[in-house]
């Protein structure tokens, strides 16, 4: 199929991407100049019971991570306050905004968790590992639904054989997570009071400046749109102060230029301290919080994702707060991998000696989102010996998973085709509606197959190290 496909060129693939949108800005871009995302040639065989699996779960994880953030019981700002001491640059400047949200007056009870939980398939026995669970800014669900049409579409016109005849003789499955995810959106803005009740409230898209994924954006824009009648606006933290405006009175949130009142505010930035630049940046997020907006996510949803609550949830005891119900239990549990602390806890002793003796066997991760962030195998005693121990409890340590291997594919970056060997990370969508007391919609959405050269340690499409792929069943 490779040599077949490299005969007849590239050019097709360019031409239906770019006519549908399965785009990205390169770097240092013009707004007018777009390129094909980083993609496979062929969608990735995966098993169909681990698949299966995967999807079977989310309902339950979403409702796992919304009963944390409604923080009924106290564990998670109790748990949030340590980590803020260790890791005061991020997390420690997030829960100082929650405080301070809080003690001025947290007026919108709804909150959105629009989430993605990502899986390795473990080798040895086809189970799926979770890598870790996305509370804010999960991407590529726009581009997730294009690049399964595409490999459709080649599949279907003939592109994969010499005889102009479909190679794969199912259907290749497509993610219907460009559609749910805006549906997921769409809901909250349903739920969503508004002040003219003539007038449909919008979307605030908060994003980064220069943001390149774009595109992946736009799906779920143009959807809001063309299914729900609801408009989007596209904005920076870095401008918050100056394009919109909070009624004293009411603490509903205003654009300055039209008038129009948002509803919702979507964050597809805020999960790295590279994000707030100035002080004003953290002052705009505090406007967020504080404005009658629903939010996905509020600070307490997004701080219910951090590395430290991953680890702790692995602890059977403190799962069964949130998640009592052993039919749910049975479903989770067996996707977690040992993940340690690195406190002076009893638990945290065991990481610190697995971290100095065993490395190989580890992957060391901060309170970080997008990429390029963890510390892998050998390089992780190096790296704790060159920080303060008062810092090692910012991190977790994590069991490496022994993926499953994949067969040869095609990785096309730009002009670029590299015929290699690839590894694939699995990602489920949900959308969760909830306040402190009740959860009002609880949804799968979708899926997002992103895959890598197995001789990278790092998958994140958007940093540069992985393209997205779709799947086959078998």
């Amino acid at each position: 199929m490779i040599n077949t496909f490299r005969s007849k060129g590239p050019q097709k693939i360019f031409h239906w991407a770019l006519s549908n949108g399965l785009a990205m800005y390169p770097t240092n871009f013009k707004p007018e100049l777009a390129t094909v995302a980083p993609i496979t040639l062929f969608p990735t065989p995966l098993p169909e019971t681990a698949f299966q699996d995967a999807i079977d779960v989310q309902t339950v994880y979403n409702a796992l991570y919304a009963n944390i953030a409604q923080n009924k019981n106290g564990w998670l700002a109790e748990e949030t306050e340590k980590l803020a001491s260790s890791d005061p640059d991020f997390t420690g400047r997030l829960w100082s905004l929650y405080k301070r949200a809080k003690q001025h007056g947290i007026c919108q009870n709804l909150s959105l968790g629009v989430f993605r939980s990502d899986y390795l398939i473990n080798a040895d026995d086809n189970q799926i590992k979770q890598v870790e669970f996305n509370t804010v800014s999960v991407s590529f669900g726009g581009l997730s639904t294009k690049v399964g049409e595409l490999h459709d579409y080649l599949n279907k016109s003939g592109s994969y054989t010499d005889n102009g005849d479909a190679f794969y003789d199912q259907d290749i499955p497509i993610s219907q997570s460009a559609e749910l995810l805006a549906d997921g959106l769409a809901e909250a803005i349903g739920q969503y009071q508004s002040a003219d009740t003539n007038k449909k409230p919008i979307v605030a898209f908060i994003v980064q400046n220069g943001e390149r994924n774009v595109f992946d954006q736009s799906v779920l824009s143009i959807n809001l749109l063309t299914k729900h009648n609801i408009k989007s606006v596209r904005l920076t933290i870095h401008e918050i102060h100056s394009a919109t405006r909070l009624d004293s009175n009411n603490n509903r949130l205003f654009l300055k230029s039209s008038g129009q009142e948002i509803g919702l505010v979507y964050f597809r930035a805020g999960y790295s301290p590279s994000d707030f630049v100035s002080e004003q940046d953290w002052e705009n997020r505090l406007t967020l919080e504080v404005s009658y907006a629903i939010k996905a996510p509020n600070l307490l949803t997004q701080l219910s994702g951090t590395k430290k609550i991953q680890q702790l949830l692995t602890n059977p005891t403190t799962l069964r707060k949130f998640l009592p119900n052993d039919d749910s239990l049975s479903l989770l549990v067996p996707t977690f991998v040992k993940i340690y602390p690195l406190d002076f806890s009893e638990l945290g002793e065991v990481g610190r000696k697995l971290a100095f003796e065993e490395p190989e066997n580890f992957v060391l991760k901060p309170q970080r989102e997008g990429g390029g962030n963890n510390i892998y195998k050998k390089d992780i005693p190096g790296f704790l010996e060159s920080i303060g121990q008062d810092e090692w409890n910012a991190y977790i340590l994590m069991e490496l998973i022994n993926p499953k291997p994949t067969e040869e594919n095609v990785v096309i970056k730009g002009q670029e085709l590299f015929s290699v060997p690839i590894s694939s990370e699995l990602g489920i969508f949900g959308t969760v509606l909830f306040d402190e007391d009740k959860i009002y919609s609880n949804n799968q959405a979708g899926w997002l197959l992103r895959s890598k050269f197995n001789t990278s340690n790092e998958g994140g499409v958007a940093a540069g190290f992985g393209c997205v792929d779709s799947i086959i069943l078998y």
